[in-house]
Formats: structure tokens, sequence, C-alpha cells
């Protein structure tokens, strides 16, 4: 393409620049508590003359710009579709003498960081992935800004940033949705990542903030049938649901065949037969609603395989995350009705011209890459400081929607709900934010701490309870309940980590010399460290 030949040939760009440069800070959030919040700057094609005219524009100093990305080897795809919308931003808004230069992280990291320090750059976009992006932090002088693509919350912060999309957001969001559609206790499906385990224990503490009773946590391994088989059928209580309908039909037929009984009486128990024969299980499971962590194809693949298990969207409502954006799920049948949290549709001007550049349509890490470059392109062109330009608390629009930058050096992104409906379409909910003048999350996501797999908290199934028998035989048809097991009243900010038993069939204590022992409140811990697998 011919950009990509521009770069190539010339290794550096020039362009007039109409600013004056960008001061220096000495702590990186000096001005943060300073700074007011009110309507976000909206990044179009006019945005930077218009919002930064005072800048003068008769400099020659030359401005520098260093771009960190892997662009060779197994993550080249990644690197150069954010070089190509870094170029694109580029050639539209920069200043004349800027000098953009681009190191590949690829092979060596540490050399790449180095050379790239050693241009003295005023501000760097990149790197993609976390290990690179703490390297910078220690290698770079905490004055140098850095806008980065890493979703690790861990690995920002002391002047490194990430436009990624933090999956705290998302989570948050949809959470807070189920609280909307008055789910009152989820059950959480995730893979058994690191990732995985992070995403779920953000999903129980923002179940804790929205009042939410998480009642399992349950991991699979992703892209395994097997696995998520297995998964499926411990989330749906089947071997509980089916013993216990087993169980039912016994009691039933054990009572027809040998007790006396009216005809009313045998007309009955013969009906209530009829219907539990034709169901494999029994009882319902104890939520409303199920929280899917993975992507999509494993998602489908849980979901279909738990409406065969007895667990469909009538007993649970489905919701999922920005991991299911851009894929085939709205056109599977069984998740019709699912809800998820995404992004705003990308801008169509940036997708039109990406396109016309690339010659494909440009996915959600090119417009971070085009918004990134504008960020650091209006740094430049601001008359204030770097901090206070790129944490602007008020946030800007880009072509993902709303976002801002963060002390911290994650971000808050404004989110929108979207409904599957089974047929390739889909409906929006509720629009993404226009602003930050009220807060939209409570959850950061370095205080985040992995959650454990966690049995289904249940009372379980006892067949006595679906089934109607003449009242002269209660005591002699008794039964045991199925799947039962501890359920422990939510308490908030518990200390104590707790030992779920796996559920079992074992019967209920009855014995009146049995004296049950009282659970000790439990207290949760506040969460120190979050790291996102990448």
């Amino acid at each position: 393409m011919y950009i990509k030949h521009l770069f190539g040939l010339f290794g550096l760009l020039y362009i007039l620049t109409a600013c004056a440069p960008s001061g220096t800070v000495s702590d990186w959030s000096d001005d943060y508590d300073q700074m007011l919040t009110s309507t976000p700057t909206t990044m179009d094609y006019g945005w930077l003359s218009d919002k930064y005219g005072t800048a003068t524009t008769d400099t020659d100093e030359k401005r520098v710009v260093a771009v960190l990305l892997p662009m060779s080897g197994t993550n080249a795809s990644v690197g150069n579709t954010i070089r190509t919308s870094v170029e694109t931003a580029v050639l539209q808004h920069a200043p004349k003498n800027l000098s953009v230069s681009f190191f590949d992280t690829s092979s060596n990291a540490t050399d790449a960081i180095n050379s790239a320090l050693a241009l003295e750059p005023e501000v760097i976009i990149g790197p993609v992935f976390s290990a690179n992006a703490r390297l910078l932090r220690v290698l770079k002088p905490e004055h140098i800004p850095a806008i980065s693509f890493t979703s690790d919350a861990t690995a920002v912060g002391d002047g490194v940033t990430t436009m990624a999309l933090m999956p705290t957001n998302s989570i948050e969001t949809i959470v807070r949705q189920m609280q909307t559609d008055n789910v009152n206790k989820f059950i959480i499906l995730a893979p058994d990542t690191d990732s995985g385990r992070l995403m779920a224990g953000t999903a129980k503490y923002a179940g804790d903030i929205y009042n939410i009773d998480t009642v399992g946590i349950f991991y699979y391994n992703e892209s395994d049938p097997e696995s998520i088989k297995n998964t499926t059928i411990s989330a749906s209580m089947n071997t509980a649901r089916t013993s216990a309908n087993t169980r039912a039909r016994a009691i039933l037929a054990d009572i027809l065949t040998r007790e006396t009984l009216t005809a009313v009486e045998k007309s009955n128990l013969n009906i209530q037969l009829d219907k539990l024969s034709k169901i494999d299980t029994l009882g319902p499971v104890p939520y409303n609603g199920i929280l899917f962590l993975g992507n999509a194809d494993d998602s489908m693949k849980l979901a279909s395989f738990l409406r065969y298990y007895g667990v469909g969207a009538r007993d649970a409502k489905m919701y999922g995350t920005a991991m299911w954006d851009g894929t085939t799920i709205s056109s599977d049948i069984t998740m019709s009705g699912a809800k998820y949290a995404t992004l705003p549709d990308s801008s169509t001007t940036f997708a039109g011209t990406y396109q016309q550049i690339s010659g494909t349509l440009p996915s959600r890490l090119a417009s971070f890459g085009y918004d990134a470059t504008n960020m650091a392109i209006g740094m430049l062109y601001s008359d204030k400081s770097a901090s206070s330009y790129l944490l602007d608390p008020s946030g800007y629009v880009g072509t993902d929607g709303l976002f801002r930058l963060k002390p911290t050096g994650d971000n808050e992104r404004g989110l929108r709900i979207i409904q599957l409906r089974g047929d390739g379409t889909t409906t929006q909910l509720k629009p993404a934010p226009e602003n930050f003048m009220t807060p939209l999350y409570n959850i950061e996501q370095r205080h985040i701490r992995p959650a454990s797999p966690m049995s289904l908290q249940t009372p379980g199934i006892n067949p006595n309870n679906y089934i109607s028998i003449p009242q002269r035989y209660a005591s002699k048809y008794r039964s045991k309940t199925y799947g039962a097991n501890m359920t422990i009243p939510k308490q908030t900010m518990q200390t104590n980590e707790i030992t779920i038993l796996p559920e079992d069939d074992r019967e209920i204590i009855t014995s009146e010399n049995y004296k049950p022992v009282k659970i000790e409140s439990i207290q949760r811990n506040y969460i120190d460290s979050y790291e996102i697998e990448e």
C-alpha cells in the first residue's frame, strides 16, 4: 500500500507542527486532582485545530513519537494492523515536523525500547503485550507518557497507559444489567486460564456490589467439548435432578402397585407419573442468571449442553461480555435473548478510510491504534502538560465511543447493551453513556484476585416436594434430598476463605441429637493485584 511504502522508504515522517512542546511533569498524576469533569472532547477530523488553536505554528522544532509494536514473527499481523492505523492518523492529523519511528518488539523488546528511548521521544505509542509494557515502565523516564494496548492493569502505571478495553468494564456493565433484569442468583462459566479466573473474580465482586448472589463458579478448558460437556453437567445439577426424577417416579409407581387407592387417587398418581416419564430431570436450578466469560464459540457450546441437560433460557437468562462482539453468536437460536456489553459501533468514517488503505475492515485493535495516535498528536498540539491532556477526566469520544485514561494507567470506556435475537440480528437495548459526569464504574481491575471454583450453593432437590401423594403414605414414602450443598448467607467484606464441598447424595441429617454448628461470619479481603493473560 502507498502509506506503507512511504513509511518504509523514509523511516520517519516529518510534518510541520502547530504547537509548543508539552511540559514535563515530575509526577505523572500531579495535575489530576485539580481537573474537573465536564463534556468530553470529540475526536473528529477538525478536533485538533478547533480545540487547540492557541498553539504556535511558526516553530521548526522536531517532535518525536516512538512506536513499539510486534512487526515480525507470530504476532506480526497484530503489530501491522496497529501500524496501519498509526500511519493513517499521522497522515491525516499530524503537525508537519513530527518524526514517527517504528520499533519491532518481537525478537528483543529491551533493545527495541532502548533504541526508542535513545531518540528522546515526547510520547510512545505501544507496546501491545503486558510483559513489554512492564519492561517499558521500568526502562523509561516517568515523564515520558506511553499509550499501550495491553489489557493487564498490573502492567501499566507511572506514565504507561492503555487504550485496550479493560475486562472489568465489560463485566461490571453486564452484571449491572443483570440487576436491572431482576436476576438475584447467578453462576459463572469461565475458561480455566489465568485471565478466566480473574474475570470470574471480577464478576463475583460485581455481584456483591449489585446485590446478586454468586451461587456457582465453573471452569472449563477452552475449545474442549468434553470439558465443556462435563462443566454443564455440574452446572445444571443434572445428576441430582435426574436422580430426583427417578426417585419421584419410583415413589409414584410403588404406591400405585402396592397400596390400596381410590379411583381418584389412582388417576392423580398416574397423571403425575406420566408427566415425569416425559422429562429427564426434576426441580429447578438454584439460579436465574448465567454469565459466560469465554469466547463466543465456547459460550454457544455451553448453552447448547445446558439446554440438553434441562437448563434453557426460560430457566436462567444468559449474559456475556465484549468477547462475543464481531462473532456469529447472533445466529445461534439457543442464544436468543442473551445480552452482552460491548463498545459502540466503530466510526464509519475511520472504517472507510482504513479499508481504502489496507483492503480490509479495521478490527477493534486498529481503532484503538488510531485513537492512541490521535491522542499523542493532540497532546503535542496542546498547551497543557502531557498528563493534564492525556488524563483529562472529561474524556474523549473516539472511533469506539467514550473513553478516558486514568492516572493508574488503565482506562474507562462507555459500553452499550446488546441483545441477541437468534436470527443473525441484534437489538441495542441500552446505548453507551455520553459522558463521565456520573461515574460509570465501581471496580478497579488491579484490585481483583482470581476466583476459585465454587460448587453450586443449593438446598438440593427433594422429590417429595414435587409430587403429591396421599397423606396417609407420606411417612412411608420419604426420600432423601439430592444434590444438597451447604448454602452460606451472603456477607459483604469477608476475610476467611471457605472450602465448598462437592455436591453429594447423602441423606439429610434428621436426628434430634444432631446440633448444627453455627457458621461464623466470613470477611472478604480487598484484592491487591490483577494480571490478565494475553
